[in-house]
């Protein structure tokens, strides 16, 4: 199969759902005669038993075959023969014509009838066995009616022949089953592809030297990624490998990590390349080293990125060469890199030369809590942090 198209936005109101209901089997006698005989009691009385249906439905064929047949008598009783099974093959066949009493009659209650259309799958959630299991699973089938023709492919598929082998394959791809529902809700199409092309996919990645626990996280953390074709996975790698210069090794574990770099827009990682590259002014080799510590830093806002280099290169005075080996600060909200800085500047320790006494690293300086910071670094209390914040 090819890969997967994107959904696109729509303008104008949802259509609604015109679901296709795979009715739930019996499975049982008793399960039989409750889900076809539709026989519920009014107002006032008892739900009728199993037994009590097949006591009246009895009652109904003997009283069909007396008005036609006067001389008709009743089959004698089989000492040999008891239980429901003798005494039904023992009885003529009910007349779907035939009359019944008025009491019998205002006892029925009709089930409710199936809307053709609705723009929600809670109308058909009791008449399909679909619906009901991959509820139990834990989908949100609030986020699939959003989309009709999903929701439509749900009601359509036979749970044991279309569902259940899907579900089974990513069970055996490492997804756990409290995984499965939140996997299902992001990705409810996986149920339209070939099986085999799934297989095929996750082949691939072996033969590429991923683990099966890599490709478990990978497909956890990214769940389109199996609705990509062999084709384009492999562009995909070849484009990271080549772009950034990184070995194989390098290059899968930057996978494993982020994963929706298979699977994303590829515009976004060649803009911010080119961004560390011509605005910011970092080395080939330094954007290496950066991007294989912190990989979200290829996928992160442009504006943010430069907006964060701006304030720790010019107004902290930290170099290129110190940047590089504490990427985690690209990471982090300026904001909280603001108020340290002017906090440590006011009490005269803003010290970021590892060259000097009283050395503070970038990555102590926004990675630690408020309360380590304030007394390992800062050297001050936690409500003298906070009345200062009050004076920026």
């Amino acid at each position: 199969m090819g890969s997967g198209a994107r959904e696109k936005g729509r303008c104008g109101p949802r259509p609604a759902l015109t679901l296709e209901h795979r009715p739930i089997p019996p499975h049982s006698l008793e399960d039989g005669l409750a889900y076809s005989g539709a026989v519920h009691v009014g107002p006032g009385a008892q739900r009728r038993q199993p037994a009590d249906l097949v006591a009246l439905a009895g009652g109904r064929w003997r009283g069909a075959v007396q008005a036609a047949s006067p001389a008709w008598q009743p089959p004698q009783h089989n000492p040999r023969s008891t239980g429901l099974a003798s005494e039904l093959d023992d009885l003529p066949p009910l007349s779907p014509l035939q009359p019944i009493s008025e009491e019998e009659a205002v006892q029925i209650v009709a089930d409710p009838l199936l809307p053709p259309a609705s723009f929600t799958l809670r109308d058909y959630v009791d008449h399909s066995e679909n619906l009901q299991k991959l509820v139990l699973l834990g989908v949100d089938l609030s986020k699939i009616e959003k989309h009709p023709d999903a929701a439509n492919l749900l009601l359509r598929l036979d749970f044991e022949k279309d569902i259940k082998q899907i579900l089974l394959f990513l069970k055996d791809l490492g997804i756990e089953d409290n995984q499965l529902g939140t996997y299902l809700t992001k990705n409810h199409a996986i149920f339209s592809e070939d099986l085999e092309n799934l297989k095929t996919r996750v082949a691939y990645l072996l033969s590429k030297n991923f683990s099966k626990a890599d490709i478990a996280q990978m497909v956890r953390n990214a769940p389109f990624l199996l609705s990509f074709s062999v084709e384009r996975l492999d562009n995909r790698l070849g484009f990271f490998q080549k772009e950034l210069e990184l070995s194989v090794k390098k290059t899968r574990d930057l996978i494993v990590r982020l994963p929706r770099l298979l699977t994303g827009s590829l515009e976004p990682v060649k803009e911010n390349i080119k961004v560390y590259r011509l605005e910011l002014g970092f080395k080939h080799n330094e954007i290496q080293d950066m991007i294989t510590k912190i990989p979200k830093m290829l996928t992160a806002n442009k504006k943010k990125l430069t907006e964060t280099f701006d304030y720790v290169h010019n107004v902290m005075n930290i170099p290129h060469h110190i940047i590089v080996r504490f990427p985690q600060v690209f990471n982090t909200r300026l904001f909280k890199v603001k108020e340290r800085h002017l906090f440590l500047t006011y009490l005269g320790r803003a010290q970021y030369d590892p060259a000097k006494p009283n050395y503070i690293s970038l990555d102590r300086l926004v990675s630690i809590p408020d309360e380590i910071f304030c007394e390992e670094i800062a050297k001050a209390s936690v409500q003298d942090f906070e009345k200062f914040l009050k004076t920026v």
